[in-house]
C-alpha cells in the first residue's frame, strides 16, 4: 500500500495500522467532546448489532463509527443511540 494513497480500500489497509489510527484520533480529542467509557461501548454495542455495520464504517451515513460513538456531538444517523 502506498501510504500517501487516499484512493485505498480498507481491505488494502493493514488491520493492526488502521485500528492504531483510529485509537489515536480517539485519543487526541479533546476530553471535554468525549462520551464516557460507559457510553462509548453502549454506542458500539448498539453498532454492532445493526446491520449498516461494514467493517468498521456505517453504510448508512459513512462515518468511522469508532470515532462518531467516541464524540459527544456524535449521532447515529438511524437514531438508534
Amino acid at each position: 500500500m502506498n501510504p500517501k494513497c487516499r484512493l485505498c480500500l480498507i481491505r488494502e489497509i493493514d488491520p493492526a495500522e488502521y485500528e492504531s489510527k483510529i485509537k489515536r484520533l480517539i485519543d487526541l480529542m479533546d476530553e471535554k467532546e468525549k462520551t464516557t467509557e460507559a457510553e462509548y461501548e453502549n454506542r458500539l454495542g448498539i453498532c454492532q448489532a445493526c446491520h449498516y455495520l461494514n467493517q468498521g464504517t456505517c453504510t448508512a451515513c459513512g462515518c468511522f463509527v469508532e470515532l462518531r460513538a467516541a464524540s459527544k456531538a456524535g449521532h447515529c444517523a438511524y437514531h438508534k443511540w
